[in-house]
């Protein structure tokens, strides 16, 4: 590259005496960090964007940013059309990871494990909370098919639209079976908190025995080089 843009981190890390007693709490806390910067600054613009990666047939990787919109003591869990690439993907290999990235705040925190299908009851609820557009957005595209136009899509926007008109009640458009979402169990948890001279730290919680994130005793920490 004949520009190269370079960017002294000026984070102030992360330190093991620093880190909550569990791994929610830890990961519960950057997340409400981030959520009221984005509040009072515009350089956190979407601090739940969540990179997803998954592993195709072929063991080619393939990442996509979709938003958490579960964090509880099981894992960190997003919605979808799983009959998308990403839930193609995890049917036949659920190993997966994913990751949150706050670039503005030098912060990072890193998801390795493997995929499960979130709760009906779960999907039926977070579908009825969305805007009514993006209920019918569900039903108009086939996620991850290829697409013949711009024109297409709406087209089909607008028979969706015209099928479950918009009524002002949170079930006027029922969920599509295709719809629905995972959770993520975690094995490893990475905290990166980036510093000055690209001595960043990284401190990685790793799990060592039945329990979920809540449960300190099933997870040992240690350091790991930038």
């Amino acid at each position: 590259m004949d520009d190269v843009t370079r960017t002294d981190y000026t984070g102030t890390g992360i330190s093991e005496d620093e880190l909550a007693p569990t791994p929610l709490q830890q990961v519960r806390r950057w997340v409400d960090e981030a959520v009221e910067r984005s509040r009072a600054q515009p350089d956190v613009p979407e601090p739940h964007a969540l990179s997803v990666a998954t592993v195709d047939a072929d063991s080619m990787p393939d990442v996509r940013t979709v938003l958490m919109r579960v964090l509880d003591e099981r894992g960190p869990g997003f919605y979808t059309g799983t009959t998308s690439t990403k839930g193609v993907h995890l049917a036949a290999n659920p190993q997966v990871a994913a990751s949150l990235v706050w670039p503005a705040m030098f912060r990072a925190i890193r998801f390795r494990g493997r995929a499960e299908l979130l709760e009906r009851d779960l999907v039926e609820d977070y579908f009825t909370s969305r805007p009514w557009g993006s209920r019918i957005s569900a039903w108009a595209s086939h996620q991850s098919q290829p697409a013949a136009s711009r024109a297409e899509l709406q087209r089909a926007y607008d028979e969706a639209a015209a099928r479950w008109p918009d009524t002002g009640s949170h079930d006027d458009v029922p969920v599509p079976d295709f719809w629905g979402g995972y959770r993520i169990v975690c094995d490893e948890v990475e905290l990166w908190g980036g510093r000055r001279d690209r001595l960043h730290d990284r401190l990685v919680l790793t799990r060592v025995a039945e329990g979920s994130l809540e449960d300190a005793a099933a997870w040992s920490l240690h350091r790991r080089q930038p």
